[in-house]
């Protein structure tokens, strides 16, 4: 009996259902819209801040699902060198993190261009100069060797094999076609998804197979926003989030046990996927609407000549969002966040009550009295 989705007559003409991935799609479309408007709101250096911050979860969280961590200040000196910026401390640099960060700004800004084997052979030697994934010798920019490649889970002896990935001797065929439809089809969400997929299921490379086809998605959704640098958010940072959501989506869709009777129906994954990005564009909507806050409401106070103490509290709140701050402002709260003594405490309380920088929230007072930010 066939067992793998790419042992099934027909494969790769890959199908799903229309209909019940049209509304997501919508959705998805609707949120892009939104995040491109709130950017051109928001000053340049800001959206560059915005951007960078997306590249350097995209990095961390595309090896964390992999069970590689990388040193955030490591990743944030890469990323600083590699654009060009000045004051960079070169001794947290490190030389397999900066290569990394190669790979994924081409991703996000060289989507123009075919993507071919060369390319994809450069990002795998990017991935691992060495010549090893940890310990281990690997074959690098080149396909796997000849024993099988298996997904495997659980105590020796007693192994579930997840996936098999198709054999060496058809590996050149396999990414000839897969090269041949992408550089070939319509950009568009679905087409992010099925190359996510359709790169998993052949899986031609020792290691690197997870990070680069994530790096090849990421391609197809720069192309959509005409991203410069990096997109504002991190689809790996959301994968992250749901990794064992991820590997069921994949396993429910490349594996022996189907949900339909169809086996090339990728409606699973690409409905996990479709879902998985409209998270995190509604992550990173809530975070900008936080700075566009913020913006707004600095514009108001520029002329306020607030201490240092008040600035300090006051940022505090808009960073994480007035509605995520719990328990609104009190006197306490202000206390420990400013440092400041209690009667320091009240006075500042009072001049940003006057010069309507907090209001008090309806229904509190005495000891009990909180305020909120005034946006």
């Amino acid at each position: 009996m066939k067992k793998w989705i790419w042992e099934q007559e027909n494969y790769p003409n890959f199908t799903y259902d229309s209909k019940r991935l049209e509304s997501l799609m919508q959705k998805i479309s609707l949120e892009q819209g939104y995040l491109i408007a709130m950017s051109n709101f928001m000053s340049e250096d800001n959206v560059t801040i915005r951007q960078l911050e997306a590249l350097e979860n995209e990095a961390i969280s595309t090896s964390a699902i992999e069970g590689e961590i990388l040193n955030r200040d490591s990743v944030k000196a890469s990323i600083k060198r590699k654009l060009g910026f000045e004051n960079i401390d070169h001794t947290k640099i490190d030389a397999s993190t900066d290569y990394l960060i190669e790979v994924l700004i081409d991703a996000n800004t060289n989507y123009e261009k075919d993507l071919t084997l060369d390319r994809l052979f450069g990002w795998h030697n990017a991935l691992f100069p060495k010549g090893f994934s940890g310990h281990i010798k690997i074959s690098v920019a080149t396909f796997r060797g000849e024993e099988t490649m298996e997904v495997v889970s659980g105590m020796a002896g007693r192994e579930t094999t997840y996936y098999e990935a198709p054999p060496r001797e058809i590996l050149e065929n396999e990414m000839d076609n897969f090269l041949r439809w992408f550089n070939k089809s319509e950009t568009s969400l679905l087409k992010a998804a099925i190359a996510h997929l359709w790169f998993v299921i052949i899986h031609p490379f020792d290691d690197g197979n997870g990070r680069i086809t994530r790096a090849i998605a990421d391609l197809v959704l720069s192309k959509i926003e005409n991203s410069k640098i990096s997109k504002l958010y991190s689809m790996s940072s959301a994968i992250n989030s749901d990794r064992k959501g991820y590997y069921k989506a994949l396993e429910s869709t490349t594996g022996y046990v189907r949900k339909s009777d169809n086996h090339l129906d990728i409606t699973i994954w690409c409905e996990w996927f479709l879902e998985t990005l409209y998270s995190a564009l509604i992550d990173t909507k809530n975070r900008l609407r936080y700075i566009t806050e913020k913006t707004k409401f600095w514009d108001k106070h520029k002329d306020s000549n607030l201490n240092a103490r008040q600035t300090k509290v006051l940022n505090k709140i808009l960073d994480i969002g007035v509605e995520n701050f719990k328990g609104d402002l009190s006197k306490k709260k202000y206390i420990v966040i400013a440092d400041s003594t209690p009667s320091t405490a009240s006075r500042d309380i009072n001049e940003l009550l006057d010069l309507e920088c907090i209001e008090q929230v309806e229904g509190t007072q005495g000891r009990n009295v909180r305020y909120k930010v005034k946006i």
